[in-house]
């Protein structure tokens, strides 16, 4: 495509053909055009000479360039360049997400699972569905890691444009509260926007709670949105439902009998095969049986169901697909539960809230104790900390404290401002080495005990000094589990 198109208000002493935006100098490609603005350490101008040895084709930088920065001759000055890299790239790839219906779903938890969940469930009625968020992107099941839960502004459209190109009719979409402060969804076209709950997280970045609402509720606001999806249960999810435009389709949500809700589930029970519940529909009642557990997983599905809703789905349909949906990986995956071994749920809970909600909805489960093993990532919000290990020490019968992902963090002042949170701190077991951890929580379990892996649900690895090693918490625990399940051994 000519830049002349992509900025037809700018003065080109020259026009130039580009096959790509990029703002990577490293990801540039012969013919790419690299847009070179301020990153969070660095200024896109500090790499134009890498940029220029992988074939850039035009440099694009936002005026005034910084002090000490040299500035080519032939680099394109386009002012007011960030704020207007969402519409070059939609432009760019032929406005992949009108080609679509997009679902943007947004909170403090839910989002992945309620991104698959939906995902999974399009694609049982027949469309085809792609998903874009903390799993990867790509078609449902077919999803390609991208290091991010919502991609910076640039390669989101591109992998819009990737999803639409494979067949995808509709998509499934995480949307962050930094994505939604630093404009990476900029010219996105969302049809339904869903809102799961707000409880502590990134307060680190956002400063407080009422910016991070703040950062969450842009997506209710988007021009060309179509109906919204709010969770009536959540108190902040009850001020946005209020101040949502008349003109947007609302659709709350509830498992609690809000009043204002169009969709609820009622009757809600919850056993050892999962949960079953009566889906209301604006009065059109259907039962749904489901394997999958927690009383969170209620509220993930009573999102899917309003999102199906807002896309004309029938009752019926919606009520038939929720009870055909498999739990996701990493999200109340369950192990074991069988032939004399502990029952073990490897859940993503990171958050004071997460971990809340799982411990509860596996109290409702446990026949005997709930054995909790978490820790905290490192360099990450530390005020949840002790907020965790009180929810810990009250919700389960035993609390194993461990390593996360300490990152660049030392472990031993992270397990210090857990344990600040511990009313009894001596009553809190204490094992860093986190297989080590999985692997004395499964040992010490009786077979009517249920077993909480808490923190990193589908990660792949463990985080230490910067570097990432090779970790599951699902076969770790499977490794722990297979001598109780082959011999029957029990403590």
């Amino acid at each position: 495509m000519a830049l002349s198109q992509l900025l037809p208000d700018v003065a080109l002493t020259h026009d130039v053909q580009v096959s790509g935006l990029v703002m990577d100098s490293r990801a540039v490609r012969p013919g790419d055009a690299f847009v070179a603005i301020a990153g969070f350490g660095a200024h896109g101008l500090g790499f134009v000479e890498q940029a220029r040895a992988n074939g850039a084709a035009a440099v694009l930088f936002e005026p005034p360039a910084p002090d000490g920065l040299p500035v080519p001759a032939d680099a394109i000055a386009v002012p007011g360049l960030r704020a207007r890299l969402g519409v070059m790239a939609d432009q760019f790839h032929g406005r992949p997400s009108q080609a679509m219906r997009m679902v943007g779903v947004t909170g403090t938890n839910g989002k992945t699972s309620t991104v698959q969940l939906l995902a999974q469930a399009l694609t049982l009625l027949g469309t085809p569905t792609g998903t874009l968020g903390t799993l990867g992107v790509g078609l449902y099941g077919a999803a390609v890691p991208t290091g991010f839960t919502t991609p910076l502004v640039l390669p989101t459209h591109a992998l819009l444009a990737q999803l639409r190109d494979e067949g995808a009719q509709a998509v499934a979409m995480e949307v962050s509260s930094h994505a939604l402060d630093q404009g990476r969804v900029d010219a996105v076209h969302f049809d339904v926007a869903v809102f799961t709950n707000l409880t502590r997280d990134h307060l680190d970045y956002h400063g407080d709670m009422a910016q991070y609402g703040a950062a969450k509720a842009k997506l209710f606001t988007r021009a060309g949105l179509k109906a919204a999806v709010v969770n009536l249960d959540d108190g902040f999810g009850r001020t946005l439902f209020a101040a949502l435009d008349p003109a947007l389709r609302a659709i709350g949500v509830s498992s609690r009998a809000h009043a204002d809700a169009s969709v609820s589930a009622q009757a809600l029970q919850l056993d050892h095969n999962g949960i079953n519940f009566a889906l209301n529909v604006q009065g059109q009642v259907h039962p749904v049986h489901s394997p999958l557990l927690g009383r969170f997983n209620v509220d993930n599905l009573l999102a899917v169901a309003g999102a199906l809703w807002a896309m004309e789905f029938a009752p019926a349909q919606i009520a038939s697909v929720l009870g055909q949906l498999q739990p996701i990986h990493g999200r109340m995956n369950r192990l074991g539960g069988a032939h004399g071994a502990p029952l073990v749920v490897v859940d993503y809970a990171h958050t004071p809230d997460a971990l809340e909600q799982a411990l509860s909805s596996l109290r409702s489960h446990a026949q005997d104790r709930l054995i909790c093993v978490f820790g905290c990532g490192g360099e990450r919000d530390t005020g949840k900390r002790p907020q965790m290990a009180a929810i810990a020490e009250l919700k389960a019968d035993v609390a194993i404290v461990t390593d996360d992902n300490p990152r660049g963090e030392d472990g031993d002042a992270i397990v210090a401002d857990i344990l600040r949170g511990f009313a009894r701190p001596d009553a809190a077991i204490v094992q860093r080495d986190r297989a080590a951890a999985i692997h004395q929580a499964i040992g010490m379990a009786s077979p009517s005990d249920i077993v909480l892996i808490a923190g990193k649900g589908h990660e792949p690895y463990q985080e230490i000094a910067g570097v990432r090693h090779a970790f599951d918490d699902a076969l770790v625990a499977a490794q722990a589990l297979l001598p109780r399940t082959v011999l029957g051994v029990r403590p």
